[in-house]
């Protein structure tokens, strides 16, 4: 199993923060291109399963995957969105992104004073207690098979 590489929106698609690990194909475009594309598919997804979902739910996370690789999505009451990339044998994507919520943001981010919420991330500690917890999980592998 092996983690790819993870980013957080706010609200209205502003990219906070993105961090690799494992990524086995670097894109052609700008990495803020690539984030834009990306929300826009996280919206244009969400809405298509409320579309069509026969319940009214607040579903807080989804995923999908393709032949290559798992895309984990989760987002707070608040709107932040995170997004984690993973190979196919990951399950377990929803739970690690609460965890990496609930015990790296919210400690690192919201608590600091430091940081201005809504703006881009750039505490070394954050990034530091982020890389430490990803590799620490059952998930993250060094080696891409």
């Amino acid at each position: 199993m092996t983690i790819f590489n993870f980013y957080l929106f706010d609200r209205n698609g502003t990219l906070l923060y993105y961090h690799e690990w494992n990524r086995r194909k670097q894109s052609k475009m700008p990495q803020l291109e690539e984030a834009k594309l990306l929300y826009g598919m996280l919206f244009s997804l969400k809405s298509f399963v409320a579309k069509i979902s026969q319940l009214d739910s607040k579903n807080t996370g989804l995923s999908f995957k393709t032949s290559k690789y798992r895309l984990n999505f989760y987002e707070t009451a608040s709107g932040l969105k995170f997004v984690l990339n993973t190979d196919l044998y990951v399950t377990n994507g929803k739970e690690l992104l609460q965890e990496i919520y609930e015990k790296i943001y919210v400690e690192y981010v919201m608590k600091n004073p430091m940081c201005n919420l809504g703006e881009p991330i750039g505490s070394q500690l954050f990034t530091a207690k982020l890389d430490e917890f990803v590799r620490l999980s059952s998930a993250f592998t060094s080696k891409i098979t």
